[in-house]
């Protein structure tokens, strides 16, 4: 549909320059090329499909350089549509082999040989265009003259008249050769949108500006513009203009467009996507990407948009901190991984094979780097570096040496990796432990009876040394008191502040509480996965339990994973560990081992328990405070005797958290704050 001239207008400006905008007269699309050259353009367009690069024959026209001018496709003399003229610069590329019998007699084998140097040369050269929602391939027949043809110089170019596209969008352009002879070109040109759609910041939030006419009824599409594949739509909604639609921060990815068009027949969609150099989504992109694991030997980096970014293999001592490069590394192309870099800063690093290969064991990881004429060599990574086996070293993979090549050699090494530079193998050492330390059991009970024979002789005093004993270490537990990991999704900086007030209230008793308000620092600087991974394993190594604090925003986001596994944009703050908690937190109740592990629990008048995924209802979910006896209970050590003190503490932690429940829950008639969230929060105005 043409668009009225005020609209470009509107769009392009009342300067000179662009009144002077080349007029084009007619529907059908033309082509024209350089002097001496000749070209002709397909009737109908092409499927666009570029295929593998294949080795040149001999000299072949390849596109060097693709330049873009904005004109004028009009029907009437003030009705025009915006027009993408594409200019396609050729150039010789390639040269003619020489012929073997040329080459040995140093003269021509054949005088038919020449004729082909001295032909033309013939091209079908592609372009490909890409503007959401549309994208169309047209193929031009290009032919050179002898006379023309040098080897490395340009031959001229061949224009294209003309791709439409709507105001405001983004036409990405490819040129290629069919067949494909080099990598592609490619062009991104921005076209001027119109000025009644602006991008405006307050604070964290963002804010979407449509100065339409009142009673203008229009449409309103958020998308993830994809580099490969279509656009994936995020939210749609018909609007009555003028409005300002409010997002979230945490929603904004680099990828995320916007388009906006007035509900009218064949009506002209504006595209902008704002958000490209923004740093907050650049953040949120990051933080919503995820390493999956497909097999043992390949793997998936799921995120929102296109990622530039090196992926590289890695390894971990149980307990050790950071993952430490292979060395020698092997190849990092196509390979599995557990960490990613963008821009030389270490952005993700997930350990893909905890789930699969069952709980962390005290293995030996053995390189094995392979070299020329079928040479191999072995060595054993270790925090100082990978010994090489067999080696006189005093480091324990050099004593376990000869014994750890037996397994590899037997098969009982697991292999994790291989590739035609190396392999990787865990090899188990807990059988070679046991045989070390069998003769330091064997002394330690010989040095128990002996001490139990003394005690017996000497019962009056021992039965006073064991009483003192025993209230030593009741007392030194309950000082110590056992681990909690409280987990919650951060809904609003009310619900936050609620949070805190329990994980204080938490602490007055013999309990060690993590949560990620108070490691803030540390949580920026490991990032939430390993952060969360870190406090998990110790947590549950510790013998501590883990609580699920849930709320609207962390049973909405449970749903989606249990869906489909992906976590979409939601009201999660840039710190919230509860959306990287998911990945690990659901292997464990899928697998049966979050009973005794897990502890769940809700606030009244928030969420009803029914509410709560019937996934994690397998472990108590208790309502908080009018449970809390018995949510303090589970928190206890299983083994722990009940304490008569359990209600006098229940009031205590009820007490503390009064005033924060009180400032959460406003009185009737008051709405709740941060309740709105995306762009259905948008305010109209």
């Amino acid at each position: 549909m043409p668009v009225p001239w005020f609209l470009l207008s509107l769009a392009l400006g009342r300067s000179p320059v662009v009144l002077s905008l080349e007029r084009l007269v007619g529907p059908q699309d033309a082509t024209h090329c350089s002097p001496g050259l000749s070209c002709h353009l397909w009737d109908s367009d092409i499927l666009c499909l570029p295929g593998d690069i294949v080795p040149a024959p001999g000299p072949v026209l390849a596109p060097t350089h693709l330049q873009t001018e904005l004109v004028l496709r009009c029907q009437k003399e003030t009705d025009c549509d915006l027009c993408l003229r594409v200019a396609v610069h050729l150039a010789v590329h390639g040269h003619w082999e020489e012929p073997e019998d040329e080459e040995k007699f140093g003269g021509a084998a054949d005088s038919g040989v020449e004729e082909p140097r001295n032909a033309s040369l013939q091209a079908q050269v592609v372009l490909s265009f890409q503007a959401y929602p549309t994208a169309r391939c047209v193929l031009l027949e290009v032919q050179v003259p002898a006379a023309l043809v040098q080897f490395g110089q340009s031959v001229g170019s061949v224009v294209y008249d003309c791709f439409e596209a709507a105001l405001g969008s983004e036409v990405r352009i490819w040129s290629y050769t069919q067949p494909r002879y080099e990598k592609e070109l490619n062009h991104t040109q921005q076209l001027p949108a119109l000025p009644w759609l602006n991008v405006s910041a307050d604070g964290d939030n963002v804010h979407l500006v449509l100065n339409v006419s009142e009673e203008q009824h229009f449409g309103l599409s958020l998308y993830w513009n994809q580099v490969q594949g279509p656009p994936k739509p995020r939210w749609h909604k018909n609007l009555t203009g003028p409005q300002i639609i409010t997002l979230n921060h945490t929603d904004l990815v680099p990828c995320l467009c916007i388009q906006v068009w007035p509900l009218e027949p064949d009506s002209v969609r504006t595209n902008i996507c704002p958000f490209r150099e923004d740093p907050r989504a650049h953040r949120n992109l990051w933080q919503a990407a995820r390493l999956r694991l497909l097999t043992l030997q390949s793997w998936l980096l799921d995120a929102p948009c296109w990622l530039p970014a090196e992926a590289a293999l890695c390894w971990r001592a149980p307990g050790g901190d950071p993952c430490q490069p292979l060395v020698p590394p092997l190849s990092w192309e196509n390979v599995t991984v557990d960490q990613v870099n963008s821009s030389e800063k270490l952005q993700l690093q997930e350990c893909l094979w905890a789930d699969s290969l069952g709980p962390l064991k005290d293995d030996v990881l053995l390189l094995e780097t392979r070299g020329p004429q079928d040479n191999r060599s072995l060595c054993a990574l270790e925090p100082s570096g990978c010994t090489s086996l067999p080696s006189k070293a005093s480091t324990r993979a050099a004593r376990l040496g000869e014994y750890l090549l037996q397994d590899l050699q037997s098969g009982q090494c697991l292999q994790l990796w291989d590739d035609d530079l190396g392999a990787l193998w865990a090899c188990p050492t807990d059988k070679y432990i046991h045989k070390r330390w069998a003769l330091v059991w064997l002394a330690c009970l010989l040095f128990a009876a002996a001490l139990s024979l003394i005690l017996l002789l000497k019962k009056d005093h021992a039965k006073g040394w064991l009483r003192l004993l025993k209230q030593d270490v009741r007392s030194g537990a309950a000082a110590r008191g056992r681990a909690a990991l409280l987990l919650y999704s951060a809904d609003d900086s009310g619900f936050e502040r609620l949070v805190g007030a329990l994980a204080s209230a938490l602490c007055q008793l013999p309990l060690r509480v993590a949560v990620d308000l108070w490691s803030r620092r540390e949580l920026s600087a490991q990032g939430p996965v390993a952060w969360f991974h870190a406090q998990r394993r110790q947590t549950l190594q510790e013998g501590g339990v883990v609580v699920l604090l849930f709320s609207p925003g962390a049973v909405a986001l449970c749903s989606e994973w249990l869906q489909d596994g992906v976590s979409g944009p939601g009201a999660h703050g840039p710190h919230d560990a509860f959306r990287a908690s998911l990945s690990c937190v659901l292997p464990d109740f899928l697998q049966g081992r979050a009973p005794g592990s897990y502890v769940g629990a809700c606030f009244d008048r928030l969420l009803h328990p029914d509410a709560v995924p019937a996934l994690f209802r397998t472990v108590p979910v208790f309502t908080l405070p009018s449970q809390l006896p018995d949510f303090l209970g589970a928190l206890q050590q299983p083994r722990a005797p009940r304490s008569g003190r359990l209600q006098e503490r229940a009031e205590q932690v009820s007490r503390a958290l009064q005033p924060a429940l009180d400032s959460y829950f406003h009185p009737p008639g008051t709405p709740a704050p941060g309740r709105g969230v995306g762009p259905g929060a948008g305010d109209g105005t």
